[in-house]
């Protein structure tokens, strides 16, 4: 999580080079006692190894894995430069986040910053801001509308459907999105059939500044029956708004194309979000130690944007939300850790080709030389 303090953010600053914005970044890392002095070297490698430029104004330097032992403690540090600075061949930065990460932590803060990737207006406003506190609510996303979450249960080893709604709904009170008295509702009211062993069950959620809208994917893990009906997968809606209707629109059309037994497979989040699947598919496991951090990341994304598919990817082991396979910011977004499965769906005149291209890619490791 990306939690930020005002002394964390450094207004109003001008330099001349990416070079000295890196070193400025470093050197407050320093001051805080998050790195060691010489932390700066690993990250000015990095940028040679692959400029950490993200977009809207946004660029992310942080160390190479050879210097995380000059790491002492996660944290970041937030440089605004209001004449802006040229990070990589054009690309103007206004807002530098220097990031010390002694693991795979950096994957997460990057997942967090994807919000405001693309958001003209949020680029625009950070590179104004007068205070801390506005670039800690946009940065954060304090200031932004919560984006619908989606969670799996899958492999639950449940006795009948009940059971399955059961765990569903504690899956759901364990995130926050509901109390006891949800979970008392949902045991009390009757999921609907869907068809192909698939079930839809929903609770209303209290609607206040912290109320989430979710999905929660039960699957049993054994063949489970309801009466005569088959029990394969159930989903359960927790609603605080109406962001999940696109969801709810995906089932009616998943259902109409007789593809609601595809929610029951790995890529069942995924198909919700997206809805009937078209095109080739194929799913690869990725094996950098590091998982997808900014150059592999874009290495994919490089690989990706040679075919003229639409390509699509979901991490499996993440949120299973299906995001465009040609965007740095979604595919870092996907928060992808070593060993996670990617699904891959492309469509169009090469999309077989494609598939073959990043299924060598992520072999290869993705530019850091084969790792298998």
């Amino acid at each position: 999580m990306l939690k930020l303090a005002r002394q964390q953010i450094l207004l109003g600053q001008s330099v001349g080079t990416k070079a000295e914005a890196i070193a400025l970044l470093a050197g407050k890392l320093t001051e805080a006692g998050l790195v060691e002095a010489g932390y700066v070297d690993g990250m000015l490698a990095r940028e040679a190894q692959h400029a950490t430029y993200l977009g809207s104004g946004i660029a992310i330097p942080h160390g190479t894995t050879d210097t995380r032992h000059l790491v002492k403690s996660t944290g970041v540090m937030v440089a605004q430069f209001p004449q802006g600075i040229e990070w990589d061949d054009g690309q103007i930065a206004y807002v530098a986040i220097g990031i010390a990460a002694k693991s795979d932590e950096h994957l997460g803060i990057l997942r967090q910053l994807t919000h405001v990737l693309g958001d003209e207006q949020a680029a625009q406003t950070l590179r104004t801001a007068t205070d801390e506190e506005t670039i800690i609510n946009i940065l954060t996303g304090a200031s932004e509308a919560k984006e619908v979450q989606f969670l799996t249960l899958a492999d639950f080893p449940a006795d009948d459907r009940d059971q399955l709604l059961l765990g569903a709904a504690a899956r759901a009170k364990s995130a926050g999105w509901g109390d006891a008295a949800m979970v008392s509702a949902l045991l009390a009211s009757e999921p609907a059939y869907l068809g192909e062993g698939v079930w839809l069950a929903r609770a209303n959620v209290q609607h206040t500044a912290s109320a989430q809208t979710g999905w929660v994917l039960a699957t049993p893990s054994s063949a489970l029956s309801a009466g005569e009906l088959p029990v394969s997968a159930l989903l359960l809606l927790c609603a605080a708004d109406a962001s999940h209707l696109p969801q709810l629109e995906n089932l009616a059309k998943l259902a109409a194309a007789s593809q609601l037994e595809t929610l029951t497979g790995g890529e069942g989040l995924a198909m919700l979000q997206s809805g009937p699947a078209s095109g080739l598919s194929d799913t690869f496991t990725i094996i950098n130690p590091h998982g997808l951090h900014a150059r592999p990341g874009a290495m994919l994304v490089k690989v990706a944007k040679e075919f003229e598919s639409d390509i699509r990817v979901a991490n499996l082991d993440g949120s299973g939300e299906a995001v465009s396979a040609k965007s740095l910011m979604k595919v870092i977004g996907l928060g992808v850790k070593c060993g996670h499965r990617l699904a891959f769906r492309a469509e169009g005149a090469d999309a077989e080709a494609a598939l073959k291209g990043i299924g060598a890619a992520i072999a290869a490791g993705l530019g850091e030389g084969a790792l298998s």
